[in-house]
């Protein structure tokens, strides 16, 4: 897909990928905004990031901090990036704010709604002077509603959507799960309403208004506790790490340490027996099927745990493994970061330059066959690095961010 008579084309803006082409203006900050715009760099946009004078994005100054000075937070996230700092009160920032809008295909934000209307920046303003243009905004709870003007935090969307609810041991304290989904989902839905925003623009000629609430997005992810409530009329409450479905289907303590199990089908539960032992357990009555395992599974889980303290974990995930039983050992993120199934697939490449401090980050995690996993990560932008460049590319010259 390319832009249709846009105001860029590939020849003007391109680094390969599917995306090559398009360009991105990100007024966002901090996570879900960068998050997105980042999926969207490593897809082949050029993002232009507008920052703060003198402070930039807040996530310049969250740490950790890595060894060359800068925020490894913010490397991970904003690498690849073109940086210009404008002061949008300032006339001549904001005829450059325009020029660069008039030239983008995608504008990205994450403030509160109504926040740029009042600068003449939000989409009803924006719209009428730039049909072609796709505007993306991500807020707490959306562009409209009774909650459209509150402010929201990661840890606000999973406790107010019922996510944080089901997530822990029972009887523990409230739990957010430990990375910021209500931030990240958001922004993949974000990267997905963006992508479907310009393949409609290619068939109508039109942008549109993408709309994503990070309340919403938490929302979305409920895809069992939803059905739950509807056919029970009853609440999910925390489970640890086993599913309300299925069994056994859990975290197991072992000799040496933890794995983790699937085996929730019949064929499955078979297969687990043969490895770990079948006496008392694949022919026991109360484990017989799949609805007698799930309202069992507290002995079920003490049956297993008792089989496999005799070995250590390696010893069983081998068995597992050859059995088709699926299974796999409890990392942390230091032993996931050494694994050879990350290291065989490229999954963590350095970032480029002395801007990541030698850091590693994620690579977007979609492989295309014309685009493999990159060997490195684009270079981590300064504050209004790419000042000149960005001037020159707002101006018309055609090649300016290449």
């Amino acid at each position: 897909m390319q832009p249709q008579a846009a105001p860029t084309t590939p020849a003007e803006v391109h680094h390969g990928g599917p995306l090559a082409g398009f360009v991105v203006l990100d007024l966002s900050r901090v996570l879900s905004g960068p998050y997105c715009t980042m999926m969207l760099r490593d897809l082949g946009a050029t993002v232009i990031k507008v920052e703060q004078p003198l402070v930039g994005d807040e996530a310049r100054h969250f740490l950790p901090i890595a060894p060359g000075g800068q925020s490894a937070y913010f490397a991970a996230i904003n690498r690849g990036k073109k940086s210009i700092a404008l002061d949008l009160k300032k006339e001549a920032d904001r005829r450059v704010l325009d020029q660069l809008i008039a030239r983008a295909d995608v504008l990205v934000e994450n403030f509160r709604p109504g926040v740029l209307d009042k600068l003449g920046l939000g989409h009803a303003a924006l719209s009428s002077a730039h049909p072609r243009l796709v505007y993306a905004s991500i807020s707490g709870f959306g562009q409209t509603g009774p909650y459209r003007s509150r402010p929201a935090y990661d840890v606000v969307v999973q406790a107010m959507s019922g996510m944080m609810s089901i997530t822990g041991h029972p009887g523990g304290a409230p739990t957010r799960t430990g990375s910021s989904i209500g931030d990240l989902a958001a922004a993949m839905f974000m990267c997905s309403g963006i992508q479907s925003a310009l393949l409609q623009r290619a068939r109508t000629g039109q942008g549109c208004h993408v709309d994503v609430a990070m309340f919403e997005a938490q929302i979305a992810l409920l895809e069992g506790a939803i059905p739950e409530v509807f056919c029970t009329g009853v609440s999910p409450r925390p489970i640890g790490a086993r599913h309300s479905g299925a069994a056994p289907f859990d975290a197991f303590q072992g000799q040496d340490g933890y794995l983790v199990i699937a085996a929730g089908s019949d064929h499955l539960f078979t297969a687990l027996g043969a490895v770990i032992g079948t006496a008392g357990l694949t022919d026991a009555p109360q484990f017989a099927t799949r609805a007698l395992r799930v309202a069992h599974h507290s002995e079920l889980k003490a049956a297993i745990e008792q089989r496999l303290a005799r070995q250590p974990i390696a010893h069983w995930l081998a068995l597992l493994e050859r059995a088709g039983v699926p299974a796999g050992p409890l990392n942390d993120v230091a032993t996931m970061m050494q694994d050879p199934q990350v290291a065989s697939r490229g999954v963590l490449p350095p970032i480029a330059g002395g801007g990541g401090g030698g850091q590693r980050a994620p690579v977007t995690p979609i492989m295309l066959s014309s685009q493999p996993y990159p060997a490195q990560l684009p270079p981590v932008p300064a504050l209004d690095e790419h000042h000149e460049a960005v001037l020159r590319f707002a101006a018309g010259e055609p090649r300016a961010l290449d």
